[in-house]
């Protein structure tokens, strides 16, 4: 029993496929504080239930489903049941999604997902074979069981983003003090000064902002700083460092708001990312059986219209979770 309540995560990328992210965890008494991705969610769940807040309300993501997340789209996370939840999730670029949804489907315009969850056990195996794959290094594999499952997903369950509506009045005084918190991060306002500053007053700001970005401004900011800690560790900046950079009083500070958006420590993360250039030597290349294989069962046709569901090998529908211990992490 201990060994199922043990938390673990694991967020990864894999050279061979660029603009994505990889995560693989198991959680029980985390939760995920509002926040934002700037690329796609597409979470998979092998054990367990997952619950997140998106726009307005609680959804339920179960075993064999999938938590779907559009870019830039406030959310929360935490466990369904007493036992959390087990997961595997991908998070394409916009770029990349739009490539594929150009090539494979009728959408026009900027794709997205239209329901936050979608049971579909089939596109969930896809994901979990996408990170299997990089686990082993197969790059040709990984990157066609990836389209494959966007595929599908934009097909089932794809849409456009609608146009923008004209800007009014507060969602100008929204953007202007989004821009003043991007300029001011180690060095924030507070709402009444920020508000007279713009000719507004606190409450009328704060109604706007959360009109516009779905939180209030100081829960944005922490959002923020957290997306620009992330690009500081890929270019290997120190974590102290990226403390000091982003307005966060010290590492540990960072460390905590980190680990409750990304889901893993921030050490953690950048040991990852050092790792994807000698990842090649690092892993097994599978045999040309096992490839031949996988896409023969992945591309199969489909009875009425719906892609065959297969097994992986041992019978298990997805692969076990592993990672680094993580103490403190969504979709």
């Amino acid at each position: 029993m201990a060994e199922r309540s043990e938390e673990r995560a694991r967020h990864w990328q894999y050279e061979e496929l660029p603009g994505v992210d990889l995560l693989r965890a198991r959680y029980v008494r985390k939760e995920f504080v509002r926040h934002t991705h700037e690329h796609f969610v597409i979470a998979a769940i092998a054990e367990g239930v997952e619950v997140f807040h998106h726009r307005g309300a609680d959804q339920y993501a179960g075993t064999g489903a999938l938590a779907l997340v559009n870019p830039d789209t406030p959310h929360t996370g935490r466990a369904g049941v007493p036992e959390g939840w087990r997961y595997g999730a991908v998070y394409p670029a916009p770029g990349l999604v739009a490539e594929i949804a150009a090539e494979t489907t009728t959408l026009r315009g900027t794709p997205s997902f239209v329901n936050p969850v979608l049971d579909d056990p089939y596109a969930a195996h896809l994901v979990h074979q996408v990170l299997r794959a990089a686990d082993e290094g197969n790059a040709l594999a990984a990157d066609t069981l990836l389209r494959v499952a966007v595929t599908r997903l934009l097909r089932l369950n794809g849409g456009t983003l609608p146009q923008r509506q004209v800007r009014t009045a507060g969602h100008g005084i929204a953007a202007r003090a989004r821009a003043v918190l991007e300029e001011r991060m180690t060095r924030p306002p507070t709402l009444e000064a920020l508000a007279a500053e713009l000719g507004a007053s606190p409450f009328a700001l704060l109604r706007a902002f959360r009109d516009a970005y779905g939180m209030p401004p100081h829960t944005w900011l922490t959002d923020a700083r957290v997306r620009r800690a992330l690009r500081l560790l890929q270019a290997g900046t120190a974590p102290a460092d990226v403390a000091a950079a982003v307005g966060f009083t010290d590492q540990s500070h960072l460390s905590r708001h980190f680990s409750r958006i990304v889901g893993v420590p921030p050490g953690a993360y950048q040991r990852e990312r050092k790792n994807v250039q000698d990842a090649r030597s690092r892993l097994l290349l599978p045999s040309g059986a096992w490839q031949k294989r996988q896409l023969a069962q992945t591309c199969a046709p489909a009875a009425a219209g719906r892609p065959a569901r297969t097994e992986p090998a041992g019978g298990n529908r997805t692969p076990p979770s592993s990672g680094t211990p993580s103490g403190s992490g969504s979709p």
